[in-house]
């Protein structure tokens, strides 16, 4: 697909994986809606970048846990720029929880983890899709993790969900094919504000990875924009991890 002109949403834009995504789709010429739910003046700040690189924005409100703020979030998209062609699926929470401590999953944790991380992708893929149809087709790219491959992470909950949204990205392949291409990126340790306090953390993955460094943010989002391009490939899930999981 090529990205001049289109509009491309993003979930959780504001901040980190999400933020570079928009500005790489603002490099490829794309106008770019983003989304957010507590971080307003970084969605704002984002979507600023965005228009000056000559490109329109949209700073959108909307939990993506709530069936209703999503479908009046891809409403007022489809009315303020007019067609929607592709989704990047980045929203996303965890709990830092010890994966041994069971008592520490709470329903409550248990439950807000699998709304954001899962059920919001699934209502925005929902959502979207008869726009994406109606522009004539187009992609959707979930945000998944290395977590949900390999059953570690910060948390056994955020494990499961990353391993669902793979899942759901082959499941939503097959449901919305030929017209919506569905592919998901499997980050591995990012340095975004997740991992804020934790350097040395990181600093010791590093070597352990067959490049030698861990993925910056700008890596994701290129893979992200890639999957979006590639006319040719739906229901994959792409590891950018700096081959630490190979």
């Amino acid at each position: 697909m090529d990205l001049t002109g289109r509009v491309v949403l993003v979930t959780g834009g504001g901040t980190g994986i999400g933020r570079e995504t928009c500005l790489h789709l603002a490099r490829w010429g794309a106008d770019v809606a983003i989304n957010f739910s507590r971080s307003r003046a970084e969605a704002q700040n984002v979507a600023a970048l965005v228009q000056d690189h000559g490109r329109r924005a949209l700073a959108v409100e909307a939990d993506v846990a709530h069936d209703a703020d999503v479908r009046r979030m891809v409403a007022g998209i489809g009315a303020t720029l007019g067609r929607l062609d592709g989704v990047v699926n980045n929203a996303g929470i965890t709990e830092h929880l010890g994966l041994g401590d069971l008592e520490a999953v709470t329903d409550d944790v248990w439950d807000r983890i699998m709304d954001v991380n899962l059920r919001g992708m699934f209502y925005v893929a929902r959502a979207a899709a008869p726009l994406i149809r109606r522009a004539g087709g187009g992609a959707i790219v979930n945000v998944g993790s290395v977590s949900g491959l390999s059953g570690s992470g910060s948390s056994l909950p955020y494990a499961v969900s990353k391993a669902a949204v793979h899942g759901l990205t082959r499941s939503l392949a097959r449901a919305l094919a030929p017209d919506i291409r569905v592919n998901a990126v499997a980050p591995g340790a990012v340095a975004t504000r997740w991992w804020d306090g934790r350097a040395d953390d990181m600093a010791r993955m590093e070597p352990t990875t067959l490049l030698g460094h861990t993925a910056a943010a700008a890596d994701v989002a290129a893979a992200i924009v890639g999957l979006l391009q590639q006319d040719s490939t739906t229901g994959q899930v792409l590891t950018v991890d700096g081959g630490a999981h190979v």
